[in-house]
């Protein structure tokens, strides 16, 4: 692994505190339009018409939608997002049941075979990484509000 692929892998750790927010209970891709919408709607209602702010959003929804599109196709079920409130920051967590299978960046694989959205998610981020708790799998980003 190069120093550039070593700073961009998903380290195992669990993420900061974090309050408020929204979340969703997802089974299909069908559902992320909708999601989609209401975090943006959501995360509008937080920026009140600031600019940079509402920047920043498009970054959140983008890594969301990544985030939770790959625990649907490849997270054996049980799919669970969050957004939430950090002093500086948008926590994006999304739980699924593949316990046995960390995120896995396309490292030497035909990109055609997906995982570049983690490299997109961990260079947009603060801070990113995954943790295991009862049993499932949580994956995290941690994305600047202001």
């Amino acid at each position: 692994m190069t120093g550039e692929s070593a700073g961009l892998a998903w380290p195992s750790s669990p993420p900061p505190p974090a309050e408020d927010g929204w979340h969703w209970d997802l089974s299909t891709v069908a559902e992320l339009p909708r999601v989609r919408a209401q975090l943006r709607r959501g995360l509008a209602a937080e920026s009140r018409g600031d600019q940079e702010a509402a920047d920043l959003d498009e970054a959140v929804v983008l890594a969301f939608d990544e985030m939770a599109s790959n625990a649907l196709r490849h997270g054996g079920g049980g799919v669970r997002a969050r957004v939430q409130r950090t002093p500086n920051a948008w926590l994006i967590e999304v739980r699924d049941s593949a316990a046995t299978r960390p995120p896995a960046p396309a490292v030497g694989r035909d990109p055609s075979q997906g995982g570049l959205g983690l490299y997109l998610i961990a260079e947009m981020a603060d801070a990113h990484g995954w943790h295991l708790t009862d049993g499932q799998k949580i994956v995290w980003a941690l994305l600047p509000r202001r």
